[in-house]
């Protein structure tokens, strides 16, 4: 096909009402794209035309509660805490696996309770206190004894799972001091090991419960 017969064929398809053709609205949405990530796209319809238009996105600072410090950066209207902890304040020890709340990676602490990271936005945590991996361990260096049990029992092979799997057994134990295994199973059921390795997780996550026992 010639480049005058793809002008041509452009032609029959302006607009009845005076719009820009096919090619003109094709290179308008590349061209904006380049210059801002597509989730800030709305899309609507306009007659026989339709148009892209960009949705102001501008950051906020923010001040979050993380690990008992608090720390301030900029946050989109759209980001999730996911995305804030990893990219923004360099705690890579939370996941990102599936990003639609479903493996568990990306697991941390919001007041005491277990979340999906990756399904919270991150304005929404202002003035909480969100515990990730980097602060369970006692400034000196001691693990902390959900850890320590995984450490002892080798409760992973590849780990990716590691940190999200810990921080439900952390939420756990706060909740549940004394679990049965059938108990720890489904306080972990929110959890994926793609390795299958589930029988030495719930005996780390066992010998952790006898550790906070002990601590009690």
């Amino acid at each position: 096909m010639t480049e005058a017969t793809v002008d041509r064929a452009d032609a029959t398809m302006e607009s009845p009402r005076g719009g820009s053709s096919r090619r003109t609205f094709i290179k308008g949405v590349i061209a904006a794209g380049a210059a801002v990530p597509a989730s800030g796209y709305m899309f609507r319809a306009g007659g026989a035309s339709a148009r892209a238009t960009v949705r102001a996105t501008m950051p906020r600072i923010t001040t979050l509660t993380v690990n008992g410090t608090r720390r301030s950066t900029d946050v989109l209207p759209q980001e999730t805490l996911a995305m804030t902890l990893r990219y923004k304040l360099g705690l890579t020890g939370t996941k990102l696996g599936c990003d639609r709340a479903e493996c568990g990676a990306c697991t941390v602490l919001i007041d005491g309770v277990n979340h999906y990271s990756c399904s919270v936005l991150t304005h929404t945590v202002r003035g909480r206190e969100i515990t990730t991996i980097e602060g369970l361990a006692s400034a000196d260096g001691t693990l902390h004894p959900v850890q320590q049990a995984v450490v002892e029992e080798g409760g992973f092979q590849c780990a990716f799972c590691a940190p999200g799997f810990i921080m439900s057994m952390v939420a756990m134990v706060n909740e549940n001091p004394t679990p049965t295994r059938e108990e720890a199973a489904e306080a972990l059921s929110g959890n994926l090991c793609r390795c299958g390795d589930y029988d030495k997780i719930l005996n780390s996550a066992m010998r952790a419960v006898d550790y906070a026992r002990r601590m009690a």
